[in-house]
């Protein structure tokens, strides 16, 4: 049989002993090395974390570009915390100057750099999906298929087959890598945030559907950028909406038409579609653009005027008028020099009876 060798007591402890104090000096080096900054350069680093991306391969990469000192140490205390599994994606404004510590806890927290990005009033979605690519948020492409992909905007609960009109125009501010769905989705809250529950009440006073009010709030945000004109335009389509007179409005006649030059021409007045509100009484069936608060409030809450007609003075503002002689008055007034365009909405707005 083997021999049992008995270590001694004393060799027990004096071993035991080394094992503390080499532990204890790891722990020491450790924590002065998550608790001391590299350097003193406060200058700012972008550094991003890819999706699923090993704690090793972080680590190494903060080596590399003088953010921490070791990298073991930092692998070491991630993996200890468990935080190897809770790095969160994203660009990440770091320096030097942090503490290991302090990078990791961003790390952990998602403490990412966002983007502001302004939406602005009236726009479509396909103006919104050039933004956002030009500002390099997303794919315009791919987010003009998904606000129109049915399934998608079901999902959203919105009853409508399209989400021109409710992409609330704001300032976001979002990560570098974000989705296009999320951009979407945020858009989306946005605006059942801002539409309020006793605006559907209102609504149903006006006999109109949310629906309608939007399709609306998008009309007058088309037609004016001055918002104490608003209620003023939103009356002039609502008495039209009342008497059963078309609402001829431009911007719903330019909506579908594919690369508009910006000239509107008395072919396209003439021209049969769903849009065309110079044909066909009543709203289009949808929104021409993505209204902002004061158009929607502007759509509920209109003037209480009598105004039937507005041309414009040219300067960003309208003239209103309540007759048709009124009207044609203004357009002499305003608009005799104004070239084809107003040539045109001025014969299509005589045949108005």
């Amino acid at each position: 049989m083997g021999r049992v060798v008995a270590i001694p007591l004393s060799r027990r402890y004096a071993l035991g002993l080394v094992v503390l104090l080499g532990a204890l000096a790891f722990g020491i080096q450790v924590a002065t090395f998550l608790a001391v900054p590299p350097g003193q350069d406060r200058g700012t680093t972008i550094f991003e974390i890819a999706e699923h991306e090993p704690l090793a391969r972080v680590a190494a990469r903060l080596e590399r570009d003088g953010l921490i000192r070791n990298r073991f140490y930092f692998i070491a205390f991630g993996r200890l915390t468990r935080s190897e599994r809770a790095l969160k994606p994203g660009e990440y404004a770091l320096s030097a100057a942090l503490r290991p510590l302090d990078i990791l806890e961003r790390f952990r927290i998602g403490t990412i750099i966002l983007h502001p990005v302004t939406i602005p009033e009236g726009y479509t979605i396909r103006q919104i999906a050039q933004i956002l690519g030009a500002a390099g948020l997303g794919d315009p492409d791919e987010f003009v298929r998904l606000a129109n992909d049915a399934r998608f905007v079901e999902s959203l609960g919105l009853g409508q087959p399209s989400l021109e009109g409710y992409l609330f125009p704001d300032t976001y501010a979002l990560p570098r890598r974000v989705s296009t769905e999320a951009v979407i989705r945020q858009m989306v809250a946005r605006f059942q945030e801002v539409y309020l529950p006793r605006w559907d009440i209102q609504a149903a006073t006006l006999g109109l559907t949310r629906h309608q009010i939007v399709t609306l709030a998008s009309i007058i945000e088309k037609e004016t950028g001055d918002e104490a004109e608003r209620p003023f335009i939103s009356a002039v389509f609502h008495n039209r909406l009342r008497l059963r007179i078309p609402l001829q409005s431009d911007p719903t006649v330019i909506y579908p038409i594919k690369g508009f030059d910006g000239n509107l021409r008395k072919v396209d007045l003439v021209r049969d579609s769903p849009y065309n509100t110079y044909r066909r009484r009543g709203l289009p069936p949808g929104p021409i653009a993505n209204p902002g608060r004061a158009a929607l409030e502007a759509a509920l809450y209109p003037a209480s005027v009598t105004y039937l007609y507005f041309v414009s003075r040219n300067d960003g503002t309208h003239q209103f008028s309540r007759s048709l002689r009124e009207h044609n008055e203004a357009v002499d007034q305003f608009q005799r020099h104004g070239g084809t365009r107003a040539r045109v909405k001025r014969v299509a707005l005589r045949g108005v009876s």
